[in-house]
This record gives structure tokens, C-alpha cells and sequence, in this order.
């Protein structure tokens, strides 16, 4: 009797194994965070990696799996989708500079202001490289912080964990903004676009399964989103 063909695990060498070997060949722009081997995040996470595949599997698989809690689901989605931006905008960060970008941006109707509440108390704005470098130090800081992101399964998530986790994708998801809309030829440059293409498909189905993002937040990658994702609302005609 031939051996089972695991075709998840097809899956996911042919599709995040691409994807991580593609960027990798690439500038990392901050180091990555790794679970530990042996742990329950380290085994989600797995699942989580083995769904960057083809559209129709990856809005199954983003699914929370039965018996499995929200939290740490979202926890090693968010601690995945941030390795794989730092890899993205590694790629194009040596072109967005303070003088080709001085605002963070999308285009010309969007803008994107920081504040964090310590160092910077009211939005303020500034280049979108130092924007997206606060952005990501911030994120690295939070999600390696045990109090909010906790490692062992014996501690609680804390009270205010969704609200965390939602302002994390918000802000991140500015990232994809900025690149799609400023820096998309040299994404077509570096034959890139797929891969962005695919990890984009994968942010936006995940955030709108659990509505962590608002809805006037997606609005800069509106059309983008309708082509990609497919999510235009389809009329049947019987006449």
C-alpha cells in the first residue's frame, strides 16, 4: 500500500517555504521572533505557517480550529504576519527614505500619523521610514513582552488583549499601504509581487475573520482588496 500524501504538508513547503526563501534571499530589516519548540504556540504556529497556500484555503484555514482558545490563535498569527513584514519592507526600505517618502503615507489622501503614548504622546508626523521603524520596534517590544503576549499556557492573556492585538494589525496593515501605493515598482523590480500578493491575501483574510480591523482602515487597498481577495459582491442574473 503506497504511503498517505500529506498535502497539508505539500502545502506548505510549496507555498510558505517559497515565500520565506524568496524574502530571506532579501535585506531583513528586524530580527525575527521564533516560538519554542515543544510548546503549544510553537505547534499553532506550525498550522498557522501551513496556510499560506491558495485562496480558497487560506479562508479555511485562517478559521480558529476546534478546541483550540482565540487568543493564542491571534497571538501567533500576529507574531507570524510581523516576520513576514520585517522581510517585506526590508526589501524596499533602502528606497523610502525622508526624501522619497516625508510623510507616511498613501497616497495623497491618506496619512498616517505616530504616537505611542511614552515617547511620542501626540500624533505626530514623520517620515514613513521612521514611522514604520517606531511601528516595528513597538510591535517586536509588545509581542516579546511575557505580561501581554505570555509564553507558558498557565498564564492568562490579559484583560486587554484584543484591544492590543487589534491596534497591532491596524497599524501594520499601514505598512502594506505604504508599500502597495509608494514602492510597487520595485516590488515588480525584484519579481516580488506575488509573494506580496499571497501574504497580503493571507493578512486580510485573517484580520476580517476575527474583525480586527476597521473597515475605514482597509479603505486605502479598497480596490486592490476587490481584486485580490475577491470580495466585490457577486449579482446572478436569471433573465
Amino acid at each position: 500500500m503506497p504511503p498517505k500524501i500529506d498535502k497539508d504538508r505539500i502545502h506548505f513547503l510549496s507555498g510558505h517555504s517559497m515565500f520565506m526563501d524568496f524574502f530571506n534571499r532579501k535585506k531583513t530589516f528586524r530580527p525575527k521572533k521564533h516560538f519554542t519548540p515543544g510548546t503549544l504556540k510553537y505547534s499553532l504556529h506550525k498550522r498557522a505557517m501551513a496556510s499560506l497556500v491558495t485562496q480558497t484555503d487560506l479562508k479555511r484555514t485562517v478559521k480558529l480550529p476546534d478546541g483550540e482558545k482565540l487568543e493564542d490563535w491571534i497571538a501567533v498569527h500576529i507574531v507570524d504576519f510581523f516576520n513576514r513584514i520585517n522581510l517585506i519592507y526590508g526589501t524596499v526600505s533602502e528606497y523610502c527614505t525622508p526624501q522619497s517618502c516625508p510623510t507616511m503615507s498613501a497616497g495623497h489622501k491618506y496619512e498616517y500619523f505616530w504616537s505611542d503614548g511614552v515617547h511620542y504622546k501626540k500624533p505626530t508626523r514623520m517620515p514613513a521610514s521612521q514611522y514604520i521603524g517606531l511601528l516595528l520596534d513597538w510591535v517586536d517590544n509588545t509581542v516579546n513582552d511575557q505580561k501581554v503576549f505570555p509564553v507558558f499556557v498557565d498564564v492568562p492573556f490579559p484583560s486587554n488583549f484584543t484591544a492590543t492585538c487589534k491596534k497591532i494589525v491596524s497599524r501594520m496593515y499601514r505598512v502594506f499601504v505604504h508599500i502597495y501605493i509608494h514602492h510597487f515598482d520595485r516590488l515588480m523590480e525584484l519579481e516580488a509581487v506575488p509573494h506580496v500578493n499571497l501574504c497580503y491575501k493571507h493578512y486580510y483574510f485573517f484580520i476580517t475573520e476575527f474583525d480586527l480591523v476597521s473597515k475605514k482602515e482597509l479603505e486605502p487597498l479598497e480596490d486592490l482588496t476587490a481584486q485580490l481577495c475577491q470580495t466585490l459582491p457577486r449579482y446572478v442574473y436569471t433573465e
